[in-house]
């Protein structure tokens, strides 16, 4: 590779047309009502995203919040907002691996589908061996970036090998400034001319890995840390320490190997590339690509710390920032690829620290920093500050973007995590991020949301019960219902028929002083607002609007039958079916209540003018007839081959006949109240006439 020899150059995109239709926008056909916030309740730093196809869950990998004794962070989350933090941490910092002493930031992970591993790539600062990776022992800042490999995004990760990767990337052209500098080493020589009397050459330490796929090829990214590259603004008339972004490109040996043992290594070109003739042997000077630098496209927005040596009395550097680098890619419409870079410029504990971009015709450059920049930066209407260094990542069905980025609710409050909206035009060149704090939609992909239990019935008889539950997004991932966004609320009607004692993910019921035949105990899904309150989750198809909520039977068996049994009478207490095959017919008179789930009766099921029934999962051979009834009715999720007669039914509760399959005619007459199907339609393949005609 060549050599770096002055400020990088830039050249303007000629990009036309719009997003292709693989990256256009699209609505998913089951939407929902639900919405998240920006609550700022999790801890967070540098925040990488990884969607885990298996699980169909994100893994969000952050410098902080780990537990003690572990380095980085993981939370879990289905759907982008909602988070739950996992125990531990990615990597175990006592297994005896560990290279680094600390300054252990910027985690991201990217997973290899066709092997099954996931590799966390990270930057330290090193513990051992200083002098023989940047020749001097007392280097301030001796940074590098080491890779761990898990079988599953939660991991534990370990280290591949006990080093970082082997790469010495060195600047030839630098005038080492800090071999002059007294011991402070925070007054850079006051003229260039002094500067330049520096011996030349430095050693990079380096930062914030990002690793990039462009087909074959893969792209390390990273930023050179400040320290040791002091450089002359001839503007302001003196040395500013900047970081800079650049890149090398990798091998793809570490990537296939199906035992995840191979460390990455840097592609041969980069090997030495900024070696000299007359250096000893064995010494490595390995080269590097810049990437964005303050001084091949200059931004004031960048500026806020270049005098901060003067207003802080001498504690801290004149500096610049760039990292924190997210690389992707984008088509126009004639099929020419766009890069895109994000990255964090300033401090990040200040209220100026925000998030650019750039865009290039090739991963290696020449990068454009954008006229827009920044697109997101502190807002105090927002209550957002020092905001920056994310990741993007799509929407569960890949139509919407999102930016995982950290910031802080209040100018003294720790960093926190954000998930907010982006869009990309590609024929434009241009990236935006809606900033927000306010209720935004889920996004696309996520609904239709499930809510289960893992009872289906709740027996008092023994004096209580526990019944758990579980929300999952349409891939299956659950909903971690810790995170206080969300929430699953658990009503026994009537209310006097038990007490409820819930947890997040459960509750336990005892008998109430009025229990009937049959109750109600009715699970619903609800979102939290950004003011407070909360709200009852549906799921949305066209102008069909269904409740994420699920009803389960209380009750106080009498009996209790499973398996295969032969005609039965019901003529006193409850009689519950679990499960059970019935070669006749079920009756069942006056004083006495049924409750059947998920059996088959191959006869008819006839109950007149008993205190109770519900049936849900029933396969029923023959008529359905229920008349008369003084309790609950509730008749769900069943088929039934003959005629369905509700009539004459009387019920202080709903009556509920709700997704089934009818293969015959229904009719429902004189019941009060009129029967209603909850937002989920029953298919009736005969005639539907009276009070049913509609369900």
């Amino acid at each position: 590779m060549a050599r770096w020899r002055g400020a990088v150059s830039v050249v303007p995109l000629l990009l036309v047309a719009t997003m292709t239709t693989a990256t256009a926008e699209t609505r998913d056909p089951m939407t929902t009502n639900a919405t998240y916030c920006n609550d700022a309740s999790l801890p967070g730093a540098d925040p990488f995203v990884l969607h885990d196809r298996d699980s169909g869950a994100y893994f969000a990998y952050s410098t902080e919040g780990a537990d003690p004794g572990y380095h980085f962070a993981v939370y879990r989350s289905p759907d982008l907002a909602t988070w739950e933090r996992l125990p531990g941490g990615a990597l175990d910092a006592g297994d005896g691996t560990q290279w680094g002493r600390d300054w252990f930031w910027a985690p991201e992970v990217y997973h290899n589908e066709d092997t099954g591993k996931y590799f966390l790539f990270y930057s330290a600062r090193m513990r051992d061996g200083v002098a023989e990776h940047f020749e001097y022992a007392d280097f301030e800042e001796p940074s590098k970036v080491g890779v761990a490999v898990a079988d599953s995004p939660a991991g534990p990760f370990r280290n591949i090998v006990d080093h970082p990767i082997d790469y010495f990337p060195y600047d030839p052209d630098y005038h080492d400034v800090n071999l002059i500098m007294d011991h402070t080493q925070k007054k850079p020589p006051a003229t260039l001319e002094e500067g330049m009397t520096a011996p030349l050459g430095t050693y990079l330490p380096f930062i914030d890995p990002n690793v990039f796929f462009d087909g074959d090829r893969i792209y390390l990214y990273f930023s050179r840390n400040a320290y040791r590259n002091w450089v002359w603004d001839h503007d302001l008339g003196k040395y500013v320490e900047e970081s800079n972004i650049y890149a090398v490109e990798l091998t793809a040996d570490w990537w296939h190997d199906p035992a995840g043992a191979t460390m990455p290594e840097i592609h041969p070109s980069y090997r030495d590339a900024n070696g000299s003739p007359g250096d000893p042997p064995l010494v490595r000077k390995d080269g590097f690509t810049p990437v964005l630098n303050y001084g091949g496209d200059p931004q004031p927005w960048e500026n806020a710390h270049v005098n901060d040596y003067a207003e802080s009395g001498g504690e801290k550097k004149d500096r610049r920032w760039a990292e924190g680098s997210t690389t992707i890619k984008r088509y126009t419409e004639d099929g020419s690829p766009v890069y895109f870079m994000t990255y964090s410029a300033n401090n990040y504990a200040n209220a100026y620290y925000g998030v650019g971009y750039a865009v290039a015709e090739h991963p290696l450059g020449p990068w454009k920093k954008s006229d827009a920049n920044p697109v997101l930066e502190q807002d105090e209407q927002k209550s957002m500050y020092s905001t920056g260094h994310g990741s993007v990542i799509a929407s569960p069905d890949g139509s919407q973007l999102y930016y995982v980025h950290h910031g802080r609710p209040t100018t003294d409050t720790g960093r926190r995590l954000y998930t907010e909206r982006m869009h990309l035009d590609a024929g434009s060149a241009s990236l935006g991020i809606e900033q927000s704090t306010a209720d935004e939609p889920i996004p696309a992909g996520v609904a239709p949301y499930s809510l289960t239990s893992d009872v289906g019935l709740v027996d008092l008889g023994p004096g209580s019960a526990r019944v758990g539950w579980r929300v999952a997004t349409a891939s299956s991932a659950a909903m971690g219902l810790g995170n206080a966004l969300n929430r699953v609320t658990a009503t026994v009607e009537p209310p006097t028929a038990a007490t409820v004692e819930k947890s997040e993910n459960h509750a336990v019921l005892r008998p109430g002083p009025g229990v009937p035949e049959i109750a109600a105990l009715t699970l619903h899904y609800q979102r939290r607002t950004a003011a407070g309150s909360y709200f009852g989750v549906d799921n949305l198809d066209g102008e069909r609007r269904t409740p994420v909520a699920v009803a389960v039977p209380v009750t106080s068996c009498t009996r209790t039958l499973t398996g295969a049994q032969d005609s039965i009478d019901v003529s006193e207490g409850v009689l519950c079916l679990r499960d059970a095959t019935v070669s006749g017919t079920v009756r069942v008179r006056a004083g006495a209540a049924l409750v059947a789930l998920d059996s088959t009766v191959d006869g008819e099921v006839d109950v007149r003018g008993a205190l109770g029934v519900w049936l849900s999962g029933v396969e029923i051979a023959g008529q359905l007839r229920v008349d008369g009834v003084s309790g609950r009715v509730r008749v769900q999720d069943g088929r039934v081959s003959g005629p369905v007669r509700l009539q004459g039914n009387r019920s202080a509760s709903p009556i509920v006949v709700a997704g089934n399959v009818f293969e015959d005619s229904l009719t429902c007459r004189a019941n009060s109240p009129a029967p209603s199907n909850e937002g989920r339609p029953n298919e009736v393949r005969g005639a539907a006439q009276g009070q049913c005609a509609r369900l």
